[in-house]
């Protein structure tokens, strides 16, 4: 595992050793070195070793680098490698002893380790010889066990750590009770005492003498938390314990069990159970993968009904926006009632619409939902285009559907459509989940458990959730609250990063079978295609990929109706989108499903001829578009609607009524409904109302008649509902987890910059001067005068110069550059670092100094 290389004094040696590959792979995997681009090897070191580097590089390890990692951090520093391999498996137990599972599980180990350690290299979070393995310092104070951060080892503090704060004579009586020898000074009694439990045979030895209780006690404490708690007198088998520095004291009350007694009572192993091999995703169930697509494809319809019902539900303006933003309570019901389905689905809905820009605020005074003009061009897509829209909307969002109806931290309620719903791991979750179902063969499903359990293995869980025992239970022993309370706050924070990747790979199972994307459980084809795409390829090719996949999955939509004696007419399947908009202009829709039932009422057919439709317009639209005649019953309704239509005007007076029957007038005036609407005639013809016209005219429908509004100019006034749309509107956009990946051109471009900085930061200059030789790493000074002369110099013997450059921009760099011509206040150079011949300004030249000769050649 180790290279040919001299063994590295520092990260920074080991990464210069490393070829372009494992930085490019380096700089992949935690994208946020890149920003900016180090200037040499020994800042992208550096900036590796940060805290908040190392924190996001340890939370993307999966179980067993992480307990590989985690055994590094409570091993020797530097760790060979056997003792390493030791902790992962444990002491050897001898032939027959072990059992064909333990056996099984620590030959697995052995040969995962080598895996897991060359994860961990190229991370750089290891760094070292195989002899001489060594965590990075950051790393270490993150995974080393302490009182106030438990490790998921379950370990404590070594004997070093733990006797710290106590007094030489009190060592030395530990000392000799465990049967060593007094020593001169508390360094070597901890030595000693460090060395004894650490020896198999001698331990085993002085346990062996232990009461049965004390053995109890370090069964209790062995796996940890290895904190408990005793009282101020404590019980004779704790008091031999202590005595024999099996448990030292880590305050009054409080014990510990040292590591390295731990290991010993452990037989050498780090963890309990360590996992090498990831959970298997079983049982599997194999479905036929055609029947698996169909349904899948049906979902997909459904999902793109029920966003096709929501814009029609909003298109004249939908609810308003509360005040803290979002939608209420009660409109996210009635929104749920409207599409058929349950309010937490509604919410993935409402959310889906939202991410993909089809849905927003309209930012008024009064503010309010309604579509937006991205939401018309969507409708008019291809049934697949419009799916792939939704499918990479939802797949590409932060914002979490399931967490409407929850509280945040401050206890307020989280609205749907509203703020704080944006949690960064969700797109990798998703994709995460669904890739894990497309590695399996088409059309077969697993348990969501085995997916769950798959997740956690590859983004591990830090500091379970352990309670703090007592050091032994009815001896009169005070709970351990302290080491308890903090704990549990270690777990806390470790915990919930973990518990909502879990809640959103559940949320992201059951909404990617809502989308579409699998089916009966399974994944769909349209969706492997839809995934499938090379990192650095164009999406467009992949979005195509899936369209053309389910297009003949997708129904056909139908031009044509079945019209019923019973005023109804059943589309047998979708309807072309202007055949179903002129349906649902003309009747009311009364039931879904595999068929759609409209039913034509008199107030149907007037909302036809209120849009500017004749009967005759209607009739023979519904002729053209049925497979049956146009039953007599409906042909009646239309021509009686019609026939009463515009009988009656309304006008603005306020209002008034005009119509040319007289009789009809002194009906509507004799009628007691009407009082509301405070009539008085003005004419026998004409009618004035205190009411405003659209007011005059649902009372007046209200009480049986038929209407219609005019203009001044006494013509019929077409009504038709304005749809409100908002501004033009984006999408929001994702909170990322972090900086994007890096693509190939990106990463070749950065691995140059940083070899060329490190070439020209590491190059070995000529003496020189003491004033004029610059600090380690900083750029070189000299005068303009120096700086021609050794150019030109350079020029004519043909060797390499390192120089410090302030580009145009401010920005300095350092460069080895041989030149080749000085002429005009320029010097053309080969450019050792960018591998190109490049001109640079002389006034920005800030130093130069001649290379030594080994180093120029």
């Amino acid at each position: 595992m180790s290279g040919s290389h001299p063994s590295p004094r520092t990260l920074a040696e080991e990464l210069r050793n490393r070829p372009d590959d494992d930085l490019s792979a380096l700089l992949r995997s935690r994208p946020d070195l890149l920003n900016p681009v180090p200037s040499d090897l020994t800042q992208l070191a550096t900036r590796a070793g940060t805290r908040a580097s190392v924190v996001r590089a340890v939370e993307r390890l999966d179980a067993f680098a992480l307990q590989t990692a985690e055994a590094l951090a409570v091993a020797p520093d530097p760790c060979p490698y056997d003792t390493l391999a030791g902790l992962m498996t444990g002491d050897e137990e001898p032939p027959g002893e072990a059992s064909g599972t333990d056996s099984a599980l620590r030959a697995a180990v052995r040969d995962r380790l080598p895996d897991a350690l060359a994860v961990l290299r190229a991370q750089a979070l290891v760094w070292g010889p195989d002899d001489r393995l060594r965590l990075v310092r950051t790393a270490r104070e993150l995974l080393t066990p302490s009182a106030t951060r438990p490790s998921p080892t379950g370990l404590g503090p070594t004997v070093a750590e733990a006797a710290a704060g106590m007094s030489p004579g009190r060592l030395q009586e530990i000392v000799t009770a465990a049967g060593l020898p007094t020593t001169p000074d508390p360094v070597t009694a901890v030595a000693a005492l460090t060395s004894l439990f650490e020896d198999r045979e001698a331990m085993a030895a002085l346990l062996d003498g232990a009461p049965a209780e004390s053995h109890a006690v370090l069964d209790r404490l062995v796996w940890g938390p290895p904190y408990g708690a005793v009282t101020a007198q404590p019980a004779p088998h704790l008091r031999w314990l202590l005595d024999r520095g099996v448990l030292l004291p880590v305050g009054a009350r409080n014990v510990v069990l040292p590591r390295e007694a731990a290991l010993h009572l452990r037989a050498g192993r780090a963890h309990r159970a360590p996992e090498p091999e990831p959970p298997a995703l079983a049982p599997a169930t194999a479905r036929d993968p055609e029947m698996v697509d169909r349904t899948a494809a049906g979902q997909a319809f459904t999902a793109l009904a029920t966003i096709d019902e929501l814009l029609k539900e909003w298109d004249l303006g939908g609810p308003p926006v509360l005040r803290a933003g979002g939608l209420s309570v009660r409109d996210l019901k009635r929104t749920a009632t409207a599409l058929d389905t349950g309010v937490h689905t509604a919410a993935f809905w409402l959310e889906l619409a939202y991410a993909a820009g089809l849905i927003a605020s309209d930012g008024e005074a009064d503010e309010q939902y309604a579509p937006t003009p991205a939401a018309e061009d969507w409708r008019q897509l291809p049934a697949e285009e419009r799916w792939v829209r939704l499918a990479t909307a939802w797949l590409a969002a932060t914002r979490t559907a399931g967490l409407v109806g929850t509280a945040d931290a401050k206890g307020r309620t989280l609205a749907a459509l509203g703020p704080h719903l944006d949690r960064s791991p969700a797109p990798e979750v998703r994709r995460r989940v669904l890739a894990l179902l497309g590695g399996l063969p088409p059309g077969t499903a697993v348990p969501q458990d085995a997916v769950l359990a798959r997740l956690r293995w590859e983004r591990p869980l830090r500091g379970a959730a352990q309670a703090t025992p007592d050091a032994a239970p009815d001896n009169g022993h005070a709970p351990g609250a302290d080491h308890n309370a903090a704990q549990n706050a270690a777990h806390g924070a470790h915990t919930a990063p973990q518990d909502l990747r879990s809640r959103i790979a559940l949320w992201s199972l059951h909404e990617a079978e809502l989308l579409g994307l699998t089916g009966r459980g399974a994944l769909a084809g349209h969706t492997r295609a839809l995934l499938e795409a090379e990192p650095d390829a164009d999406p467009a090719e992949a979005h195509r990929a899936a369209a053309a996949a389910l297009a003949p999955l997708l129904p056909t939509p139908l031009d044509h109706v079945l019209l019923q004696a019973d005023l109804t007419a059943v589309a047998p399947g979708p309807l072309e989108r202007p055949l179903a908009d002129a349906l649902e202009l003309l009747a009311d829709v009364e039931s879904k499903g595999g068929a759609t039932v409209y039913r034509f009422t008199p107030g149907s057919v007037r909302r036809g001829l209120d849009a500017g439709r004749s009967a005759a317009d209607i009739q023979s639209f519904l002729a053209a578009h049925s497979r049956t005649p146009v039953p007599q019953p409906l042909a009646y309704l239309i021509d009686d609607v019609a026939r009463r239509h515009g009988q009656l005007r309304v006008g603005a007076a306020s209002a008034y009524v005009r119509c040319d029957d007289d009789a009809l007038l002194n009906e509507i005036m004799a009628d007691r409904r009407a009082d509301g609407l405070r009539l008085r005639r003005l004419a026998p013809t004409v009618l004035a109302a205190q009411a405003a016209p659209d007011a005059l005219l649902e009372g007046l429908r209200a009480m049986g008649y038929a209407p219609a509004a005019e203009s001044a100019e006494g013509d019929v006034v077409i009504a038709r509902a304005d749809a409100h749309r908002t501004p033009p509107r984006t999408a929001p956009a994702p909170v990322p987890d972090g900086p994007p990946p890096p693509d190939s051109t990106l990463l070749e471009a950065a691995v140059r910059a940083i070899r060329a900085g490190d070439l020209a930061a590491t190059a070995e200059r000529k003496p020189g001067p003491e004033a004029a030789a610059p600090a380690p790493g900083r750029l070189p000074r000299t005068t303009s005068a120096e700086t021609l002369a050794t150019v030109q110099a350079a020029a004519l013997t043909n060797s390499a110069l390192w120089i410090g450059y302030v580009n145009a921009d401010g920005a300095a760099s350092q460069r080895v550059i041989a030149p080749v011509r000085v002429e005009g206040g320029f010097v053309t150079a080969y450019d050792h670092t960018a591998d190109e011949v490049r001109t640079y300004p002389l006034h920005r030249i800030t130093g130069v100094s001649e290379l030594a000769d080994d180093a120029a050649s």
